[in-house]
C-alpha cells in the first residue's frame, strides 16, 4: 500500500516565518504522497483585533459569532492558506489549497450546545472523503488543507485543526498507509511542561487515561490526543506528536 503522511501544524508555527520556512522545507522533503492540515488561530485573533472584533474563548475554544465567522473564513482559507501554497510551491511542490468545502472533502454539523455554552458557527466534522482527496494526489497536487468545513447547506464553520487532521487520515487510511504528524511548538507530549525534556515517548489509550486522571496531561493537550488515540483505533497506521522542526518521525511521542 502507498504510504501518505499528514502533517498538521499549529498556529504558533504559522505566525513564525522562520519555523514556517524550515516545517514547509521538512515537509517538501517527506517522499511520497503527502497533506498539510494547518492551523491560525493567533492570526485570526490578530486581524479580528484590527477590526474591532473582540475574540470570545471559553476552554480554550473559539467562540464564533457571525462577524468572526467571516475573519476565520478569511485568514484561515485565504491569508494563511495561500501564504503556505505559494511558500511551497516556491519550494517545488505543487500544492493546492483547500478547505472542507472544496470537492465537498470535508461536511460538518453545526455544534450544539455543550455545557450551556453555545460556541457559533463551529463545525463538527462528520463525514471526510477520502476518494475526492486521492484524487488530487493521484495528479500529483499535494493538498494544504485550512480549518474550514461546510454544513452542504451553504454554511461555512470553523473547525478544529486538529480534528480535520485526525479525520483526513482516517478517511485516507483505508487506501494508504497513513502516517499523521501534530507538529508544534513542543518536542512532544511533556510529563513536565516546564521541561522540553520530559518528552513522553508512548501513549497509548490506557496510558493516556491514567495521565489525564493525575493532573500530567490537561488542557489543550487533551483534545489533541483523544483525536490522535482514534486515528489510531481508526486504522492509521502511525501518529506522532512532535516539534514543527522534527517531522521526520524519529522524534516526539508516538500514539499507540
Amino acid at each position: 500500500m502507498e504510504k501518505l503522511t499528514i502533517v498538521k501544524v499549529g498556529g504558533a508555527v504559522v505566525e513564525d516565518e522562520a519555523q514556517l520556512a524550515q516545517l514547509l522545507k521538512d515537509f517538501t522533503a517527506i517522499e511520497g504522497a503527502k497533506i498539510l492540515v494547518h492551523g491560525g488561530g493567533r492570526r485570526a485573533t490578530k486581524i479580528a483585533g484590527r477590526l474591532g472584533i473582540e475574540t470570545k474563548m471559553v476552554d480554550g475554544r473559539r467562540i464564533t459569532d457571525e462577524a468572526m465567522l467571516e475573519v476565520v473564513t478569511m485568514v484561515y482559507g485565504g491569508l494563511v492558506n495561500k501564504h503556505v501554497v505559494a511558500m511551497l510551491q516556491a519550494l517545488g511542490t505543487d500544492a493546492i489549497g483547500l478547505t472542507g468545502a472544496d470537492g465537498d472533502i470535508l461536511r460538518s454539523v453545526k455544534r450544539p450546545l455543550k455545557n450551556g455554552v453555545d460556541y457559533g458557527f463551529v463545525g463538527d466534522v462528520k463525514k471526510a472523503d477520502g476518494a475526492k482527496i486521492a484524487h488530487f494526489i493521484e495528479k500529483k497536487l499535494t493538498p494544504v488543507i485550512a480549518p474550514l468545513t461546510h454544513d452542504g447547506e451553504g454554511n461555512m464553520l470553523n473547525t478544529n485543526a486538529d480534528t480535520m487532521a485526525s479525520e483526513t487520515a482516517k478517511a485516507m487510511a483505508g487506501l494508504y498507509d497513513v502516517t499523521l504528524i501534530f507538529a508544534f511548538e513542543k518536542p512532544g507530549v511533556l510529563s513536565n511542561p516546564d521541561d522540553d525534556t520530559s518528552v513522553i515517548p508512548v501513549i497509548t489509550r490506557g496510558d493516556f487515561e491514567r495521565y489525564r486522571q493525575d493532573g500530567t496531561i490537561s488542557g489543550g493537550m487533551l483534545p489533541k490526543i483523544e483525536n490522535a488515540l482514534e486515528a489510531v483505533e481508526a486504522g492509521v497506521s502511525r501518529v506522532i506528536i512532535t516539534l514543527a522542526t522534527a517531522i521526520d518521525g524519529q522524534h516526539g511521542t508516538v500514539i499507540r
